[in-house]
């Protein structure tokens, strides 16, 4: 198959708007059944779950129960005592033993420090998968946008090689009736040249932005719906970017995961302290042995309290408490780079987003003089005031403009987006405007 016609058969299967064109929301729900990073998070949170049963067991009760039930077979053969003629004895007999034991934990202080730590756990882990959440609308939103850029692209690049075309057409007419000059013919030919290699360029990064966006949903994505043309996005609200920096410091999923790694680290420095402290659990115990052949049976119930003190270990506890010292530390020092992070990153979005809205207005204005500029040469070539390349030039600077456009209004989007990710605030519905200002 020749590239031209795979030209036409993307831009025939994902250009054409229809009602099978799938929007941002729709893509959205494929992902959230798809994606293996996703899931990858969703297990994740499912084990972490798991942490406050696992630390309570250390409080609670543990019984447990063992036995034996044994069958000897054997004799024995001793001297009788007056005339030491051998007498043999039978040894076969049957023995059943059984215990169940109870321990309850009365002081582990130890014990108690590693219950708190798992509820600690546990929220760092749901605080990881609502991170996990909005990196997947970011993730998402950033792949259908991106497809969409490299469809603007290709869109832009063939009309201008059909404008293109007609250009060269008629330099090549002039030409032959002398009106105009081999060189018109020439620096047409070039131009068309250089479209259609920016058409097979703009061909293969399509391919790749719908591969990368078939990474993300596990499936081959349809036709998006584009956005509608001549879209208002809206301003971030609140309009100034301390509330958002404030946010990002304290709501921020990532800083909030950091902060419970602090508190989950001081747990740790209490936890190898109480292995210094003495422990007690209360103990108590039923048991059964019985034996054939003798005839013997013993029934035991026991109940007391156990106890253990630490008295020299070779200075293990010691080193590990330094240790979780210094772990604490490292963990307080990557809570402030997290929250830094945090920072920088809402305030680049929301300088990215203001700055997106102000260039949006700025090329939409430039795409009005630009498309002005192209019929005022095409008009002066016409009557012989302007030449074959400033026709040329112009429509490059048209179609160039409506990519910019386009770009840049994509841009302001997903900063928008991020700017909320960043201030821990990004929920599904936030797709909701998104999806609305699509062509359905």
């Amino acid at each position: 198959m020749q590239r031209p016609l795979i030209a036409v058969l993307i831009t025939s299967a994902f250009l054409t708007l229809n009602a099978q064109a799938a929007d941002l929301i729709q893509v959205y729900q494929q992902a959230l059944a798809n994606d293996a990073t996703y899931a990858s998070a969703r297990s994740s949170l499912a084990a972490g779950q798991e942490r406050i049963t696992q630390g309570r067991s250390g409080l609670l009760p543990v019984i447990a129960a063992s036995g034996s039930n044994t069958r000897n077979s054997g004799d024995a053969t001793s001297a009788e005592f007056l005339t030491g003629n051998p007498i043999k004895n039978d040894t076969n007999y049957h023995a059943n033993t059984y215990t169940v034991s109870l321990s309850q934990p009365l002081f582990n202080w130890g014990a108690w420090e590693t219950y708190q730590q798992s509820k600690l756990s546990q929220a760092s882990a749901e605080a990881t998968f609502s991170q996990a959440q909005q990196d997947l609308i970011v993730r998402v939103s950033q792949a259908y946008f991106d497809v969409l850029t490299a469809q603007d692209n290709l869109t832009s690049t063939q009309a201008q090689k059909v404008a293109t075309t007609e250009q060269l057409a008629s330099a090549k007419r002039n030409f032959e009736v002398g009106t105009q000059t081999i060189t018109d013919t020439h620096e047409a030919q070039a131009a068309y040249d250089l479209v259609v290699a920016q058409e097979f360029a703009a061909i293969n990064d399509l391919e790749n932005k719908r591969t990368a966006l078939q990474v993300v949903i596990g499936q081959t994505p349809a036709a998006l719906a584009p956005l509608r043309t001549g879209v208002t996005i809206a301003p971030p609200s609140p309009a100034s970017v301390e509330p958002w920096i404030s946010s990002a410091e304290s709501q921020n999923y990532s800083v909030v995961a950091a902060g419970l790694n602090v508190e989950i680290a001081k747990r740790e420095i209490k936890r190898n302290r109480a292995n210094h402290l003495p422990t007690a659990n209360l103990i108590a115990s039923s048991s059964h042995q019985s034996q054939t052949g003798g005839g013997s049976t013993v029934n035991n119930n026991a109940i007391g309290v156990s106890w253990n003190i630490p008295i020299f270990n070779g200075f293990a506890i010691t080193s590990k408490v330094r240790e979780t010292i210094a772990l604490e530390d490292k963990a307080r020092n990557d809570l402030e780079a997290t929250r830094r992070a945090a920072s920088q990153n809402a305030r680049q979005a929301f300088l990215g987003m203001n700055s997106g809205l102000a260039q949006v207005r700025a090329l939409e204005a430039a795409e009005v003089s630009s498309k002005s500029s192209l019929e005022s040469n095409k008009l002066g070539y016409q009557v012989g005031v302007r030449i074959n390349i400033d026709v040329l030039n112009a429509q490059k600077l048209l179609y160039s403009t409506q990519k910019d456009l386009s770009k840049a209004r994509y841009d302001t989007i997903m900063n928008g987006l991020r700017l909320k990710s960043a201030a821990g605030s990004l929920k599904e519905e936030d797709l909701q405007p998104i999806n609305a200002l699509l062509q359905h």
